[in-house]
């Protein structure tokens, strides 16, 4: 894909230089549900005005555009930051905050997903190979207050700097060195964290609308993916690429 500036990396070089290519998405339950959020105290309330501003807009352009999970602004920013460098927007279309990401990923951890619902969670928890997978005694939505929490304290190390404040080029420095597992989390690998932010930016992108990303369906539209088709009769045929007008498994129900 083309870059959107000389200085910041396109989709596909930022996820090819940077080892991100390593494992499959992250799935899990699309169920929303209330959580509680701990660790939070390395976030101020600097951006507390304008996010508030900011979020009430989105929320009142879609329903499932509202906090379900995160309650502190100031985290709520450096997530949206960090989503918006692993998927940017260019002249393709918008980028993950664009396409509601942000609260694709809040629902997620407020629900099954976020707490691990129904997974062994067990010890010992000891460091497993690379083709061991995800071993953490924290769940998902922990592993995030956690991440979040060490990309604004490793930004601060690095560049006196919260992390949304930082160039384009300085936050694709610090989610490198967190995809190379080289900041030290507590419970938690920076390279775990960063696989499960990626993934779950990657399936905000193209999820269905329903479940909060995907806005307008515009994840779609750039892949020319038709959705929640009811049927394919009138297309089966063709030998020819068919362009279909995308419809979300919302239409069904309003159907």
């Amino acid at each position: 894909m083309a870059q959107k500036t000389k200085s910041s990396l396109s989709r596909r070089k930022f996820i090819q230089n940077s080892s991100y290519v390593a494992g499959g998405l992250i799935g899990g339950g699309l169920l929303g549900g209330l959580g509680g959020i701990v660790g939070r105290d390395i976030f101020g309330s600097k951006t507390a005005t304008t996010t508030t501003t900011q979020t009430k807009s989105v929320a009142d352009e879609s329903y499932n555009h509202a906090f379900m999970y995160f309650t502190n602004p100031a985290q709520f920013e450096v997530l949206k930051a960090a989503i918006d460098r692993i998927y940017p927007e260019d002249e393709n279309g918008p980028g993950a905050t664009g396409l509601g990401v942000h609260f694709f990923i809040d629902h997620q951890l407020a629900g099954a997903y976020g707490h691990n619902a129904r997974e062994y969670m067990q010890g010992p928890f000891a460091p497993g190979s690379n083709f061991q997978g995800y071993q953490s005694p924290l769940k998902r939505h922990q592993v995030f207050d956690v991440g979040l929490a060490g990309l604004q304290s490793y930004s601060q190390s690095q560049y006196k700097k919260d992390f949304p404040d930082i160039t384009d080029d300085q936050k694709d420095t610090v989610l490198k060195a967190f995809a190379d597992g080289k900041v030290p989390l507590k419970g938690v690998t920076s390279k775990t964290f960063f696989n499960i932010l990626r993934a779950l930016t990657l399936e905000g992108v193209y999820s269905d609308p329903l479940y909060g990303g995907n806005r307008d369906m515009e994840g779609w539209k750039m892949k020319k993916f038709p959705g929640s088709q009811m049927a394919y009769i009138q297309q089966i045929e063709s030998k020819k690429f068919q362009t279909i007008k995308p419809q979300s498994l919302n239409k069904h129900f309003n159907s």
